[in-house]
This record gives structure tokens, C-alpha cells and sequence, in this order.
């Protein structure tokens, strides 16, 4: 665009353009009226980049134009506008090299600029350079430390402020409560809303509007609620910041009716960010309907095309599980930002779709723009089993050509991804890449190493931590005690225990229920027991269900069955482990028909679906009871194919009561889940000798030898003076291997004496005769 200044037919500059016009179409002369007009004009109209071009266009032509204040004024609130650090500076700079001096209007106008595009080393050298400082001025500082989430700075100023002996107007309150909710300081919010009420601004909408905002971050919403229906002339500000407090403190049905009492008040259209807050609280309760009412009477206003209400409305389809609306509300979006790509490519990963992920993030790199942390970590989010490991390898290269591989965040989520993928010396491999851990890098690690059953490397690694880290959180306790439950090391166990005192951790019922599960796995069960007393009415389900079952294990059905039932009188409703506890103790004592009647009620009285954890329980409670017609029935109605361990166990049960026909097919079932296991090989053979099948049973021996199975001897370990002990059967490598064994003919002796008649072995010619 080129423009001609009014009564200067012979004057020309470009506006659209920062290339310089011909010398020749600019002469020498004084016109300096003409230009600040124009200037100024162009600012007033909110043509902001038209007036900058045209400045940039004057100055680059090397002539001399003076500017009036009031231009510079407009000028800078044209850089504060775009947030235009390039031409602020310019612009100062412009301001600095003529003669003026600029008086406080103007100087505030300049620290705002600094202020609004986030440069406040500058703005703060001009603030201590001013010569005369008014409320603008501190007003400005103030807010432009908030607004670059340097809220620290920013209280500090304005108690420098109070010290000055200046009075604080509105604008300074409203900016210094709002600096409080985000430092999560509403102590001091309280004390400032104190101060406003005794100041007299307590009633202005600029500050009310700013205590809605602190007391809805401060989890305070009757407060905020309070003071928002104080605010007597309310604007776009009092709604929105109420019905985003609402939508942010699960109160997503207040927050949607107050939307919908906003657009009846007939006062207020709402913009992009009460549309934004409304879409997020149906998202969060999976409003579906309503939320596709809001998508109509926003598309109607115009609005579904900005960033905030577009990227909030798809993110409203992406959690009520409607991926395909929420694409394309993204793709209605006019600029998508990198906000809103994460969004999506957030909702595709949740999902699980991580080849659709990808080809989001590949679009919106050809577009130009930069992913960031978050992007990747959402895309690693995405890879959650084996079947993904590929992809995430492709991010993870990704990361290290573009050099994100640094930031620890997406370590952590990298870690994180490994361990899901089930690669676990990879992620042991990453961890020590890592230069600088810090307390969630160690947790990811140590859960990957006891989720993968990596328990001696987790109790190295624990020792590592303990010397470069200062302080453990309740996560790590948690995890190390679950190591030590899975290896049974009460001694470990014990020193957690007195670390969580040290640490004063000891209270967290997380550490607790830790402690409860990790003593009853080591048979200290008197221990868990008073563990479980202390804690008092903060017991959850986890507390009663790490107890019933380490009373279930170790035979003590009555203390077990009692604690249920002691249980479900308090009104506590049982999970899915506490009934693999029920379960288990009904098997141990035969409580055939109170078992059964468990697994029945489950679903229904509880909402528990029956695993094969459950599954296995009552088949273990059938087989022990010899009731082996009715297991193989369970086994074949299941919803699920059944795994080997429940076949193991009906093969057992076979053992014991010599039944032929069910052990044969069980271990069928084993051997063609798992050819090589011996297991099921020796069981049906000890079948078949005991009941006088020995044609099949030499048939079956011919079948190991050819196949090439053997029996794998049995071992023992336990740990003496810190040193881990191993034994084998028949094995005498032991040094006090002797002393063992006349122990074992002892009690051997000792067993015969009160009556133990020992099962009488095959005949071994019998045996050989029937193998040759």
C-alpha cells in the first residue's frame, strides 16, 4: 500500500513494505506534522503493523523526522500490542538519539512495552533510571513481573512500593493478587484482599475480578463464588475467570450453568476463552450432547476457527472418545498453534494410536513448526507395549538429532517408554547416559527394574540413589518395598522402616500399606498386624487387602476370612486383591461352597470382573477338594483361554488323586503351551505309575528321553551373615553338607515317631523293565 500524505501531493511512503521509496519521491522537507498524524492514526486504528512498516519505511530512507510524545506513545503501544521487541528497541532507540527528553507518560508507556514483550532486565534499567516514579509506573513493573512468571520479583516490588510511602490504586492490587494465585501464595492473597477491603478498592471490578481468579486457584470456590456474586457490573473478565475456577476445581456443572446464565443475562457475549473453559468441564464429566450444543452456538458466533476455544473443542471430542470430531475441530482452526498440535497428537496417543500420532507430528513439522518437550513426551506416551518399541525408537532418534535428548523430562518419559515396551537394558543403558538425575529419573528406573523383576539391580540402584539423592519422596519407599516383598528380605524391609521415620515418611499410608504388604510377604506377620492397628480409621482396601492375603498365604485362613468379614461390616468395599486373598483362604481349609459364593457375588454386589488371578483361585478351591469334574468344567466355561499355571494346577490335583483321564488332558494342554516343560512330563508319569499304567507311563518316558526334556532339580536359597546361600537336590558341594544331611535323617526319624507313614516308591525294577 502506498500512502499519500494530504496536502503533499508530491510525498510517498510504503506502509506495506519496509524497502525504502526512491530518494527522489522524498524531498527535504519540513513535514513533520504530516508524519506524526499519520502515525498516530494508523495506531489508533489498530493497524499496528501498517504503522510500524511506515516508521521502519521513514527511518531506513535516512532522513531526519521528528516525533511528537504522544507519537512515541502510540508507537510503543503498537510494539506492546504485537509484542515486537524488534521494533520496541527501534523505536527507543529513535526516542534516545533525538533531543527529548521523555517525561513519566511516556516512560511508562516504554517500561509496559518491555513488560508485555517479556524483556524485564530492560524495563527494570529504565525503571531505576527514571527520574519521577508514579503508581503507573510501579503498576507496570508489577505487572510485567506476573505476567513473565516472575512472581517473586513482583511481590517484592510492590512491598517496595508500600515502603515508598505510595498508596496502591486498583490496577497495582489487581496485578499483585493475581501474582499470588500464581505463586500459590493465598496466605498472602488473603492478607492483600484484607488490605484492599481497608483501602477502599475492595468493591472495584478490576480487583474482584482478580480475587475470583487467587481464590479459585486456591481450591477456595466458595470464596471466589462469594466474590463474584458481590461484583455488581459484571464483564467478560468476572464470568470467565468464575466459570474457569468452576471448570478447574471439578465443579464442571456450576460451570456450566453459569455459562449458560452469562448468555441469558443478555450482558455478555462470551469470547473464545468462556467457550474454552465451558468445552473443558463436558470434556472432564464426558458431556458429549452438550458439549456438541456449545460446538453449534460457538460456530454460530465465529469463534470455532480461534486457537484457545478450537483446540479446547477438541480436546472436548478427544476425551468423550470421539477421535474423529476432534480432528476435525482441529483442522477447522485457522492457525493452529504448537498448543493445539500437542493437543491433538495428545488425544491420538492416549488413544494408543501411535502410527497416527506420528503422521500428525510429521504434518506439523512440514508445516514449520518446532515440537517441544511436550510434543515428544506425548508421542513416547503413545508407545505402550512391545508392539510399539519400533516407534519409539524412531522418536527416540528424532530426539538426539535434534538435541532434546538433554532435557530430563523426556529422559524421564523416554525411561518410561522403554520400560512399558518391556526393553529394560535399554532403559538401565539410558538411565546412566542421563548427566543429571533428578527424583523422578530414579523412581521410573527402580519401577522399571521391579516390574521386570530386575530386584537385585533395583536394591543396587537403591543404594546409588540414597548417596546422590537428598530427599526420597513416598514413591520410592513404595517401590523398594515392593522389591522386597517380591524377594522376601525382611532384613531390606526393616531399613526402609526405620528410613521412613528418619525421613518422616512414615505416616504416609502409601509407605505404610508398602511397609504392610512387604512384612506379611516376609511372614512377619505380627508385624503387618500392628502396622495395620496403628494406622486407625486411615486404613484404605489396600491396607485390609495386603493383610488378608499375607494371612491367606501363610495358612492363617481364620485371621484372613475374619478380617473380611471385619471389613465389609465397616462398609469398606473389597477390590479384586482382597477377594484373590478370600479366595486363596477358602482353598487352603475347603471351604468349597463360601468360596464359590465369593467368586459369584463378586461382579455384581462389588463390580469387581472376575480375572484369571479370581479364575485360578477357584480352580485351586475345586482341584484341592478333589471335585476335579467340576475344575475342568470351570476351566472349559471360562471367558478366557486358560493359562498354564491353571493347568499345572488341575495336573496336580490329578497327581494326588490318581485320576487318569483329566491329568492326561491337562498335561496336554501344558505341553502345547509349553513343549519343553518338565513338569508336566514327571506329574503324568507319577500318574500313570501310581495308577498301574506303565505301559503308558514307559511310553511317556521314551517320549522325554527322544524329546530331549529333563527334570530340572530342585533349589533352595537362603541368605546367612549377608551371604546368599544355594542348594540343590542331592547336592553335597556345601561345605557343611554333612551336618545337613544327618539334620535331615533326624528329622526324618523324628517324623516316623509321631506317626508319618512315608509314601512307598515305584518298584525300581518294575520301572526299568517297563523304560527298556
Amino acid at each position: 500500500m502506498i500512502t499519500k500524505f494530504k496536502n503533499h501531493p508530491w510525498l510517498y511512503f510504503s506502509t506495506t513494505s519496509c524497502h525504502p521509496l526512491p530518494p527522489s519521491l522524498f524531498p527535504h522537507f519540513q513535514i513533520q506534522q504530516q508524519v506524526n498524524d499519520l502515525l498516530s492514526s494508523l495506531c489508533k486504528q489498530k493497524r499496528f503493523h501498517e504503522a510500524l512498516r511506515a516508521f521502519n519505511s521513514l527511518q531506513t530512507q535516512g532522513s531526519t523526522f521528528r516525533l511528537l510524545p504522544s507519537t512515541y506513545a502510540h508507537l510503543f503501544l503498537a510494539c506492546s500490542q504485537l509484542k515486537s521487541i524488534h521494533h520496541g528497541r527501534l523505536v527507543h532507540r529513535h526516542l534516545s538519539a533525538s533531543s527529548m527528553r521523555p517525561d513519566i507518560v511516556l516512560s511508562n508507556h516504554i517500561l509496559n512495552m518491555y513488560g508485555k514483550c517479556g524483556f524485564m532486565e530492560e524495563a527494570r534499567k529504565l525503571f531505576e533510571e527514571m527520574p519521577e516514579i508514579n503508581i503507573v509506573s510501579w503498576t507496570s513493573m508489577i505487572s510485567g513481573f506476573s505476567q513473565n512468571c516472575r512472581e517473586n520479583e513482583a511481590v517484592d516490588l510492590y512491598i517496595r512500593m508500600l515502603r515508598s510511602g505510595l498508596a496502591p490504586d486498583q490496577f497495582a492490587l489487581g496485578s499483585v493478587v493475581r501474582t499470588c494465585a500464581g505463586l500459590l501464595n493465598f496466605l498472602l492473597g488473603r492478607q492483600l484482599h484484607g488490605h484492599a477491603v481497608k483501602s477502599g478498592y475492595g468493591s472495584d471490578r478490576i480487583v474482584q475480578n482478580a480475587l475470583v481468579t487467587m481464590y479459585s486457584r486456591a481450591d477456595s470456590i466458595d470464596d471466589a463464588s462469594l466474590i463474584f456474586q458481590r461484583i455488581s457490573d459484571k464483564d467478560l473478565i468476572s464470568w470467565g475467570s468464575m466459570i474457569a475456577g468452576f471448570a478447574q476445581q471439578g465443579c464442571e456443572l456450576n460451570s456450566l450453568y453459569l455459562f449458560k446464565e452469562m448468555i441469558n443475562s443478555g450482558g455478555c457475549s462470551p469470547n473464545e476463552f468462556h467457550f474454552g473453559s465451558a468445552f473443558s468441564a463436558c470434556g472432564n464429566i464426558n458431556q458429549l450432547e452438550f458439549g456438541q450444543q456449545l460446538h453449534g452456538l460457538c460456530f454460530k458466533l465465529r469463534l470455532d476457527t480461534e486457537a484457545f476455544a478450537g483446540c479446547s473443542l477438541s480436546d472436548m471430542y478427544a476425551r468423550c472418545r470421539n477421535l474423529y470430531s476432534a480432528k476435525k475441530a482441529f483442522y477447522q482452526i485457522d492457525m493452529p498453534d504448537l498448543v493445539s498440535w500437542n493437543s491433538i497428537i495428545g488425544a491420538y496417543s492416549n488413544a494408543g494410536l501411535v502410527d497416527e500420532a506420528i503422521v500428525l507430528f510429521l504434518e506439523m513439522r512440514w508445516l514449520g513448526l518446532k515440537p517441544d518437550d511436550i510434543t515428544v513426551r506425548c508421542l513416547l506416551c503413545a508407545c505402550s507395549d512391545y508392539s510399539s518399541l519400533y516407534q519409539g525408537q524412531l522418536v527416540h532418534s528424532y530426539l538426539l538429532k535434534v538435541g532434546l535428548d538433554a532435557d530430563v523430562s523426556v529422559c524421564n518419559a523416554l525411561l518410561s517408554m522403554y520400560t512399558r515396551c518391556s526393553d529394560i537394558f535399554t532403559a538401565l543403558n539410558l538411565f546412566e547416559e542421563i548427566k543429571a538425575h533428578d527424583l523422578i529419573s530414579w523412581n521410573s528406573i527402580l519401577t522399571a527394574c521391579v516390574q521386570h523383576r530386575q530386584l537385585e539391580e533395583a536394591f543396587q540402584l537403591f543404594k546409588c540413589m540414597r548417596s546422590s539423592m537428598k530427599d526420597l519422596d513416598h514413591i520410592t519407599l513404595n517401590t523398594i518395598l515392593s522389591a522386597c516383598a517380591d524377594l522376601a528380605s525382611f532384613d531390606i524391609g526393616k531399613h526402609i522402616h526405620a528410613y521412613s521415620f528418619k525421613v518422616g515418611l512414615e505416616t504416609d499410608i502409601m509407605v505404610r500399606n508398602g511397609l504392610i504388604d512387604a512384612y506379611a510377604k516376609c511372614g512377619s506377620l505380627d508385624d503387618a498386624r500392628k502396622l495395620f492397628e496403628m494406622m486407625g480409621n486411615n486404613r484404605d482396601v489396600f491396607s485390609w487387602s495386603s493383610l488378608i492375603v499375607g494371612y491367606a498365604q501363610f495358612g492363617y485362613v481364620k485371621e484372613s476370612l475374619e478380617l473380611f468379614a471385619l471389613m465389609r461390616s465397616l462398609g469398606i468395599n473389597p477390590n479384586h486383591v482382597t477377594l484373590v486373598g478370600v479366595l486363596t483362604a477358602c482353598s487352603r481349609v475347603g471351604f468349597v461352597n463360601e468360596g464359590l459364593y465369593y467368586y459369584n457375588i463378586m461382579e455384581h454386589e462389588y463390580g469387581i470382573v472376575p480375572t484369571k488371578e479370581h479364575s485360578s483361585c477357584v480352580i485351586d478351591l475345586l482341584a484341592r477338594a478333589g471335585r476335579l469334574d467340576e475344575a475342568a468344567k470351570f476351566i472349559d466355561q471360562m471367558p478366557f483361554e486358560p493359562d498354564i499355571v491353571m493347568w499345572k494346577t488341575l495336573l496336580a490335583a490329578c497327581r494326588v488323586r490318581n485320576n487318569v483321564e483329566i491329568g492326561k488332558r491337562a498335561a496336554e494342554a501344558i505341553l502345547k503351551i509349553d513343549p519343553s516343560d518338565s513338569a508336566a512330563y514327571v506329574l503324568l508319569c507319577s500318574i500313570y505309575a501310581s495308577s498301574g499304567h506303565w505301559d503308558e507311563f514307559a511310553m511317556l518316558k521314551k517320549l522325554m528321553k527322544s524329546s530331549g526334556v529333563r527334570k530340572f532339580p530342585g533349589k533352595s536359597w537362603i541368605k546367612v551373615n549377608g551371604e546368599l546361600r544355594v542348594f540343590i537336590v542331592e547336592d553335597r558341594s556345601q561345605p557343611e553338607s554333612e551336618n545337613v544331611y544327618t539334620m535331615l535323617e533326624l528329622l526324618g526319624i523324628g517324623m516316623t515317631e509321631v506317626g508319618y507313614v512315608p509314601k512307598l516308591s515305584y518298584c525300581k525294577e518294575s520301572i526299568k523293565s517297563s523304560c527298556q
